[in-house]
């Protein structure tokens, strides 16, 4: 009991010196994890034989824009392929779910935060993916190329293209006492 309340103290403290945002703040919560994490597990269900329906897991390089302070779009971009098993899902069924987490970064570790401890924060977006238009092309073209270099040279023959996840729901998971539910107004109105 005394550990945990030593972990609750340490992290408000970090959170008050504003290394990030406070438990109360759910909405600049998932801005602060989207933007400070360069990938993320990205749920589909199968369309493969022998799995259809179910559901798969995969991870992907992602950026809502460059890396360090200004806090991004919000968006999280994609560089896919239609060779990539996770894309041949979504071409079936366009529904997925990302999930990102602070246990990528630094923060859990030096904390000593088990990837489970709420305390080590993740966000769960469900929505879908979405080809971008040729005027949003740049946007996420510079948001993730900034991040992943090695994307440009990457197999042109590849037909990598771009697109990004249309949040419809988010739930974070930054403290003690069970998720909180952001609405993507909120998110998207929040200064990260």
């Amino acid at each position: 009991m005394v550990l945990l309340a030593l972990l609750c103290t340490a992290a408000l403290a970090v959170a008050a010196r504003g290394a990030i945002p406070p438990p109360e703040e759910a909405a600049r919560m998932a801005r602060f994890v989207l933007h400070n994490c360069d990938w993320g597990a990205l749920a589909t269900l199968s369309a493969q034989e022998g799995l259809r329906g179910r559901p798969f897991a995969n991870i992907f390089s992602i950026s809502d824009g460059a890396p360090g302070p200004g806090g991004g779009s919000g968006v999280p971009y994609l560089y896919l392929t239609d060779m990539e098993i996770s894309v041949q899902d979504l071409e079936i069924n366009s529904n997925a779910s990302l999930t990102v987490s602070l246990a990528q970064t630094p923060y859990c570790k030096k904390h000593r935060y088990d990837p489970q401890n709420p305390l080590c924060a993740h966000i769960i977006f469900c929505g879908s993916i979405v080809k971008v238009n040729d005027s949003e092309a740049a946007l996420a073209k510079k948001a993730l190329f900034t991040r992943h270099p090695e994307m440009e040279s990457w197999p042109k023959d590849h037909n990598w293209f771009f697109a990004k996840f249309n949040i419809t729901n988010i739930w974070v998971l930054d403290y003690f006492g069970g998720l909180k539910i952001v609405t993507p107004e909120e998110y998207y109105n929040v200064k990260p």
